[in-house]
């Protein structure tokens, strides 16, 4: 990857050279520089310069950072469709840096997304933009790639902060660092980055049918949080979260065992749901394709299958491969209720395991399988 020069700079930071390195000039007045250091104890984290206790600009145009805001909102959703972004907000020579990349000028900024156009297909999703210092401008984002040179094209998704910095005296952004949630080391160049790449590139087999929709928020090392779109399942009672018990009896009333005979286009992953801590009270469920509203679906031949809407809501997902037995998927759901916990978020009772293949037609190691915790609260500030 870093031969090919993958990179997710969607933005990034502080004014470091562009306003530290060199003194400003006079007509700025004098300004004192502090240094705020993160520090990993697992790993170095690079110097993060800004701006403190400014004297006000002398006979200088301020800058109008609320503007910058603004203009970023609208111009950050254009980072890879065919206007792209705006060049000249930008100064000639910039300080663009992510874990596995780096850039010191517009031009190879815009080159490389040009490369990751072509190799990756990414979708770039913007969720906030803030002003965090006197000349500095804080972005979230969630990207999502098809590595389009691998037969299966796995999907590569990175979440997290860049920070912009912008000079003073042109008024435009002069430096542009991005922070990965997925890792701890965010210095270049970062060999847990890089991993974190590669990581990706295992093969998931994904049906090619309807899924719930959702959004990615957040992507950490160990997990995603999802925010999911209501949904419709057709269900019925199971006997455990690995267990195939009720499969045939949803299945049949959307191959047309219902009041209208209607038949109704599979989805993927099929969900089993434990609503209690000892997984006593399980069903199993079959998503219902979105375009269909609850008040035209038939009802059910049997009174043992139920038609419910999901009102979606925020997730935390912990994605494995293999056959998933009854150990390991509670095993799964252990180890991500910890890691919330851990992280102070706040997950509810009770799991879901998302199976997307048909094991008697998928090799285990390619299956797609996912547990799903609803989370109470979640908040990307």
């Amino acid at each position: 990857m870093a031969t090919t020069q993958l990179s997710l700079h969607i933005l990034s930071p502080i004014p470091t050279d562009c306003i530290t390195s060199r003194r400003l000039s006079k007509n700025f007045g004098t300004r004192n520089l502090a240094v705020r250091t993160s520090v990993s104890r697992s790993s170095k984290w690079s110097l993060r310069l800004s701006l403190v206790e400014q004297s006000p600009p002398v006979e200088s145009t301020a800058v109008d950072v609320k503007q910058l805001v603004d203009f970023l909102y609208d111009d950050l959703p254009h980072l890879f469709d065919d206007q792209g972004i705006d060049r000249t907000a930008y100064d000639e020579h910039v300080k663009f840096r992510d874990p596995i990349t780096k850039h010191d000028s517009i031009s190879g900024y815009l080159f490389n997304i040009s490369l990751l156009k072509v190799l990756f297909r990414p979708q770039f999703f913007l969720h906030w933009v803030k002003q965090t210092g006197p000349y500095e401008i804080t972005t979230r984002w969630t990207m999502v790639m098809k590595f389009m040179l691998l037969p299966w094209k796995p999907e590569l998704i990175f979440t997290g902060t860049s920070v912009m910095g912008i000079n003073p005296e042109t008024g435009k952004f002069c430096s542009h660092l991005d922070f990965w949630d997925s890792i701890k080391n965010n210095e270049y160049f970062s060999l847990e980055g890089l991993w974190d790449v590669f990581k990706q590139l295992r093969i998931y087999k994904t049906p090619d049918l309807e899924t719930p929709k959702y959004q990615i928020l957040k992507r950490t090392g160990g997990y995603e949080i999802r925010k999911y779109a209501p949904f419709i399942v057709v269900e019925t009672r199971g006997n455990k979260l690995s267990g195939s018990t009720g499969f045939n009896d949803v299945a049949g009333y959307i191959f047309g065992k219902n009041s209208t005979m209607e038949k109704i286009p599979m989805t993927t992953p099929v969900f089993t749901e434990a609503n209690d801590v000892e997984s006593s009270e399980v069903s199993i469920q079959i998503v219902i394709p979105l375009e269909k509203e609850f008040s035209s679906l038939p009802d059910p031949n049997e009174e043992k299958i139920n038609l419910r809407k999901v009102e979606g809501g925020i997730a935390a997902v912990l994605k494995f491969s293999g056959k998933p037995t009854d150990e390991i998927v509670r095993e799964k759901e252990r180890v991500l209720r910890s890691s919330l916990i851990k992280d102070g978020i706040k997950p509810t009772m009770g799991c879901l395991l998302a199976r997307y293949n048909d094991p008697g037609r998928t090799w285990s190691f390619t299956m797609r399988n996912e547990v799903l915790i609803w989370l109470e609260e979640f908040s990307l500030e």
